[in-house]
């Protein structure tokens, strides 16, 4: 039992050391790499910029259509009202 307990422990540790190693020699990142993640994360930000400016000018758009809305509204009872002025005229 103490045996296979410290196979399981040794074989752990081998793998954990291992893995250390592998991963720490794969590391690093070059100059070309570094750009290339400051270009991208430039771009990002200057995307975000435009769609935040794109969802303000949507706002701003809405609320124009909800006011010609609104006023065609009104129109739309106004000449109703004005219809049923003139039926109730004498021909």
């Amino acid at each position: 039992m103490n045996i296979t307990k410290s196979l399981k422990t040794a074989a752990v540790v081998s793998s954990l050391a291992l893995t250390t190693v592998f991963l720490s020699g794969c590391g690093g990142v070059s100059d070309a790499q570094m750009k290339e993640l400051n270009d991208l994360r430039a771009s990002v930000k200057s995307l975000e910029a435009q769609a935040n400016s794109l969802k303000d000018e949507r706002a701003t758009l809405e609320k124009k259509v909800e006011e010609q809305n609104r006023k065609l509204a009104e129109c739309e009872k106004q000449k109703e009202e004005t219809r049923a002025n003139l039926e109730k005229l004498p021909k």
